[in-house]
């Protein structure tokens, strides 16, 4: 049986992560740098990808990377999902950097693991992994482009690098402040890496590892809504006794701790599938998304209402992960999108 619980060496990258980001990208100070305009902080991403190597995880070391796997770049996920860190992890280090592995392109994914720089794949955030790419040169909803060094563009005959320095980049306002988007407009100049047919699986599977993966950051998102309301009900008191004690909320908190667990079982098993590519990742990772989408959302929800008054202030953090939640939900195909997907695979079809 697929062995889902966390080893010795990932239980330590999350030590090291999660230390990393207590250090240098506290929750608490989030509304007060995205009110600055300065959500995003090179020096930690320097720190996280390059300094610790999470940017290579996915790398073969042959390449330059850490030849580790899908499950540990999870855990590097969930606690940037517990953070809601504004840092290009999912865009780079997975979705860019499976596309490249899938097109063999060594040189750049050697630059991508040691942290020197930082690749977007030029399609919507909200793209699903039968995603057709645009012929037009123009993509919108390009998740971190305005942090990437290049941009990884489809064209009708390939895949192509092109610098983001010589691409037109214009800001989009999104709902999500921690994960900007952008319309990226790269029809012409860069390097072919792949032609169209590669280009297209590339493509497929640098998105059904995103998929995958996302779940993790949506874990992450979820476990931390739970754990800063179970203690915040533990010290706000009404009648002389802690809100949590009230047996209404208790209920609700449980039912989150049940879906929590198994939103962490979807996750966990989309990365492991991911990282033995077994036939069933498909599959795994529709399921994660199904349910992990669901369970990120309630937990921000459920966080926001029962800190009360505060919940719903800017200074606290609880708005970014319901806004994270919320653009996660469509991030890299709906729930829709993925229920369908789920009912071909199974071949249940639905009604007439």
């Amino acid at each position: 049986m697929t062995d889902l619980l966390y080893s010795e060496a990932e239980g330590d990258l999350r030590a090291a992560v999660r230390s990393l980001l207590a250090d240098r990208a506290d929750p608490a100070d989030l509304p007060g740098r995205i009110e600055a305009g300065s959500p995003y902080d090179p020096a930690l991403w320097t720190a996280l990808a390059a300094d610790m190597g999470t940017a290579g995880l996915l790398v073969p070391e042959k390449l330059g990377g850490q030849g580790a796997s899908h499950r540990e770049a999870a855990v590097v996920l969930e606690e940037l999902g517990r953070a809601v860190t504004p840092v290009p992890y999912l865009t780079s280090s997975v979705i860019a950097t499976e596309t490249l592995l899938a097109a063999r392109a060594g040189d750049l994914l050697g630059e991508l693991a040691t942290g020197r720089k930082a690749a977007v794949l030029a399609v919507p955030l909200s793209a699903g992994t039968d995603h057709a790419p645009a012929t037009t040169g123009t993509v919108t909803g390009v998740a971190d482009a305005d942090r990437a060094d290049v941009l990884l563009v489809v064209r009708p005959d390939g895949l192509y690098a092109v610098d983001a320095a010589e691409a037109g980049i214009v800001p989009q306002t999104p709902l999500d402040l921690t994960r900007p988007l952008a319309t990226v407009t790269a029809d012409s100049g860069g390097t072919r890496l792949a032609d169209a047919a590669t280009a297209r699986e590339a493509v497929r599977r640098g998105l059904l590892a995103g998929a995958g993966l996302l779940a993790s950051e949506q874990l992450g998102v979820a476990e931390w809504c739970l754990e800063e309301t179970v203690r915040h009900t533990r010290e706000r008191h009404q009648f002389n006794r802690p809100v949590g004690s009230f047996q209404a909320l208790k209920h609700r908190m449980a039912q989150l701790w049940l879906e929590v667990v198994n939103a962490r079982a979807a996750a966990r098993n989309a990365a492991d599938a991911l990282a033995t590519g077994s036939p069933e990742a498909p599959l795994a990772v529709t399921v994660a998304q199904v349910y992990c989408s669901r369970v990120a959302v309630h937990a921000a929800e459920e966080c926001v209402q029962l800190h009360g008054g505060i919940g719903m202030t800017w200074e606290h953090p609880a708005h970014l992960y319901l806004k994270r939640a919320k653009a996660d939900q469509i991030a890299l195909g709906s729930v829709g999108h993925h229920k369908q997907t789920l009912a071909d695979l199974a071949d249940l079809p639905a009604p007439a």
